[in-house]
Formats: C-alpha cells, sequence, structure tokens
C-alpha cells in the first residue's frame, strides 16, 4: 500500500471553467514556433538554416554550454524564418509545417539492454531531454550530475488543472517505459505522486516508481512539495523532476523510435464558452483553439498554463511548451466597481474571514452548500508596500521552511541565508499561492526567479 502523506496547508482557488472530459477539434496551426526563451537559462546555438526543410526530430539548435543537447523540430516542413532581436538574440524559429507529420527515425536498441547513459545520450540527441528539470535552480537539468532521485507527479492541483487520468488513459503504456528509462538514470528512486482517494487510477500500477499518495489543498501537486515531504534537497544535492505528460515523449521515443511531442492540453477559464482538452503539439499557435471558443465583449488575457504560475500571451501567441492548458480571464479594463477592493462583495473570492466572500469560500461553507465558483479577472486589487511578517505565506506553503525569511534573503541576494532558508529546493511555481494571498503584493515568483540564477551564477 502506498504512504500518504495529508497538508492542510494550502488553497484551492474556486475559478469557474473546469475542462469538460472532451476531447474537441481544432485546426493544426500552420506555423510552428520554437523559442529558446521558454527553456530558462540556455544559450541557444542554431543549427538549422532558412530555407531547410526538416523532419520531426531533426536538431534545430543546441545549447551552446551543453553541445550535446539539442533542440529540435516538433514537425517536419520548411525552416521560414530565424527571428533575432537586439544583440542577435534568437528570438523565435518558425516552421512552415506539413499536412502529414514526416518523422525522423532512431535506433533505439532494447531499452532492458542500455545503460543509464546510453540513454541519456539518445534522450539529449533526440531533443527530449531538455523536458527533464533539475532542482536546484529550477532549470533544464544538467546531465553531468548525477540526481539522487527522480520525482514525478501525476496530478495537477492547480486551478483548473487537467486530469491527467484522463489525458493518459489511453498511453500508459507509453508511460511506463517512460519511468523504466528515467529509473536507468539515478541510483536513487522514481518518485511517483499520486492524488490520495483515487484508488482505481492507472497511476497506482506503475512498476519500477516508489508511489506515495498527497492528499491537501493546492499546492500540494507541486513536485517541489513532495520533494520537501520525502526527501529534501541539501547543498551539493541535486534532483531531477519532469512533468507527468512529457514522460511520453521518452516512452514514445523508445517504444516507436520517434520524437513525437503531441500532447493534449485543456482549454480553460471563466471567459471560455465549452471548457475542453484539444490535442495539439510543442509550439503551436494557440490561435486555432482558442478562435471562436472565447467570448469577446471585453478585452481577454490568455495565459499559456493556470492564472498563478502561466506565461501571459496574446490570442496567436506560442503554448509554452511546459503547459498543459490555456486559460482565458477577463483581463479587468472595463470593470469598474465603486471603492474598488475596499467595497464588500458577494461575488468575490477572499482569503479573508472579513468579508462575507470569505465565508463563501471557506471550506465550512463549501461542505454545507457545496463549492462556489468565482469569476476572477487579471487586475492586481491593490499596490505594492513593505513586506509584511505576518505568516500568511506559511498558511500557503506546505514546505518546512521559513518563507518570509527567504523571500527577504532573496531581495537582498544574500546567499548563505538562501542556503540555508531551502533555496535549492524552492521553485518560482510553489510560492505562487504566496504570491495571490501577500498583502504587500510583491512579485514573489519573479523574486524566486532572479535569486536562482544569481545563486547558479555565483555557485557554479
Amino acid at each position: 500500500m502506498a504512504n500518504l502523506i495529508r497538508t492542510k496547508r494550502g488553497l484551492d482557488i474556486q475559478i469557474s471553467g473546469k475542462a469538460q472530459e472532451i476531447i474537441g477539434k481544432a485546426n493544426t496551426s500552420e506555423v510552428i514556433a520554437l523559442i529558446p526563451d521558454y527553456y530558462h537559462g540556455i544559450t541557444p546555438k542554431i543549427i538549422a538554416k532558412e530555407g531547410e526543410t526538416v523532419k520531426a526530430g531533426s536538431p534545430i539548435f543546441y545549447n551552446k554550454s551543453v553541445p550535446e543537447m539539442n533542440f529540435v523540430a516538433p514537425v517536419s516542413g520548411k525552416i521560414i524564418a530565424v527571428n533575432r532581436g537586439e544583440r542577435r538574440k534568437i528570438m523565435s524559429i518558425t516552421i512552415a509545417a506539413d499536412a502529414k507529420t514526416e518523422y525522423q527515425t532512431f535506433k533505439t536498441g532494447t531499452l532492458a539492454k542500455l545503460s543509464g547513459e546510453e540513454i541519456k545520450a539518445q534522450l539529449l540527441t533526440a531533443g527530449i531531454w531538455p523536458y527533464i528539470k533539475q532542482r536546484p535552480y529550477d532549470v533544464i537539468a544538467n546531465p553531468a550530475n548525477a540526481p539522487k532521485a527522480i520525482f514525478i507527479s501525476s496530478f495537477d492541483s492547480a486551478p483548473l488543472a487537467p486530469d491527467f487520468n484522463f489525458v493518459l488513459k489511453t498511453q500508459f503504456a507509453d508511460f511506463q517505459t517512460g519511468i523504466d528509462a528515467l529509473a536507468k538514470l539515478t541510483k536513487g528512486k522514481v518518485h511517483l505522486g499520486v492524488k490520495a482517494g483515487n484508488s482505481t487510477s492507472e497511476f497506482h500500477s506503475i512498476k519500477n516508481a516508489e508511489i506515495t499518495e498527497y492528499d491537501g489543498p493546492h499546492p500540494i501537486g507541486n513536485v517541489g512539495i513532495q520533494i520537501n515531504q520525502i526527501d529534501p534537497v541539501n547543498k551539493g544535492e541535486v534532483v531531477w523532476t519532469i512533468n507527468a505528460q512529457d514522460v511520453l515523449f521518452i516512452g514514445r521515443y523508445f517504444n516507436k523510435g520517434v520524437v513525437d511531442l503531441t500532447k493534449i492540453i485543456a482549454l480553460t477559464g471563466p471567459e471560455v464558452k465549452e471548457p475542453q482538452y484539444f490535442q495539439t503539439i510543442t509550439g503551436t499557435s494557440i490561435d486555432p483553439i482558442v478562435k471562436g471558443r472565447v467570448n469577446l465583449e471585453t478585452p481577454l488575457r490568455y495565459i499559456s498554463g493556470n492564472v498563478l504560475t502561466g506565461i501571459k500571451i496574446e490570442a496567436d501567441g506560442v503554448l509554452d511548451p511546459y503547459a498543459n492548458q490555456i486559460t482565458v480571464i477577463d483581463e479587468g479594463d472595463e470593470t469598474h466597481e465603486m471603492f474598488g477592493w475596499a467595497m464588500p462583495r458577494f461575488n468575490k473570492f477572499s482569503t479573508s474571514k472579513t468579508y462575507f466572500t470569505g465565508i463563501v469560500g471557506s471550506k465550512l461553507f463549501q461542505n454545507i452548500f457545496g463549492k462556489t465558483k468565482f469569476k476572477y479577472d487579471a487586475r492586481l486589487m491593490g499596490g505594492v508596500r513593505a513586506i509584511i511578517m505576518s505568516g500568511e505565506y506559511d498558511k500557503v506553503l506546505p514546505m518546512d521552511i521559513l518563507p518570509e525569511f527567504l523571500m527577504k534573503a532573496m531581495i537582498t541576494g544574500n546567499i548563505d541565508k538562501i542556503e540555508n532558508l531551502g533555496g535549492y529546493e524552492i521553485a518560482p511555481e510553489d510560492v505562487a499561492l504566496c504570491e495571490f494571498v501577500c498583502t504587500s503584493k510583491l512579485p514573489l515568483q519573479f523574486i524566486v526567479r532572479n535569486a536562482l540564477d544569481n545563486l547558479r551564477s555565483e555557485l557554479e
């Protein structure tokens, strides 16, 4: 029987627009774009040239600091542009996609007979390695550093997150193969986090992984929380992580000998007419997915990802390769309310019990009367002010750290304190809820990202 870890700390944000378990039909984007900035911390070096014809799996660019780490075309077609910015920085590489994808084939060999180093070399060449990340620093894993463990969360507890049991229901054979390959990349364990209370989930039958059940509000589905609960990252240690759906890329590679980067994403949010799932591919424009499926009465914010950690993009923007959902909410530009945030409201979510909405959002109220879904917009609802040491971060962050002191250390750049206060295992997504409830309206994810980058530059 799997171990069970429970926590009461956290917060489930009740927002309308959850995707129904339906896979809708959407036209395929005619132009695919690879954006190096989405792969944080790399220095891209172009391999392919404009006008060149490529197959799915053909290398497009590589990481200058790790030359064996390729980034490949997700589709076959013709490279139509290499777009550059200031100082010739590569902004994007665009590919005119073929009507039918032609795959480059790889000789993978028999997985059971391959060593960990051979698997690693193949994943680097095939362009699948960038989907494996590491703690510390929350960047693409350095293949030169062996991890003490690999962590995968089979569920996402973020607002309106997709249900991986539905997404993977016909793909568990590829998922198992991916787990088998990952197990050879570490001398430690592959940890698979599973949501408690769903004993029928096929994730419970996965082999070659240690399964742990988790029960509690968001961010319990974050892999960083699970690492902290089971095997915290200390100085000199490395842990690798990978998204559950990205494990399929590894499984398909060894089962079929091709790089198949197709995935199922959820179109969610209060401004979506019929929230549902769609099959898409890395680098696609969201336009074919959202067109005709959202309300256009007010200005909209399109988010690649969830409302807490996602990236703001345009209506024709490119889907983040790590995203599993698109969220559409009201921008809030045309919303005008008497007395603004200071007016008591009956239709707004609040973490405070001062307003009636705080009572409506409480667990006791929801248990008695059912969950109430709220309609959000993108307004900040307040101004930036000095950090308040009130313990509000601790209520929503179930990690054995002191988040307020860690944030202060990161703001001031105190490396010794960052190390001592848990900076090696934190990632921007882990403090997203802290940012949401922050009375001071501090950009905590931005602060963590900058601090981790500075820490990495100083120590590596």
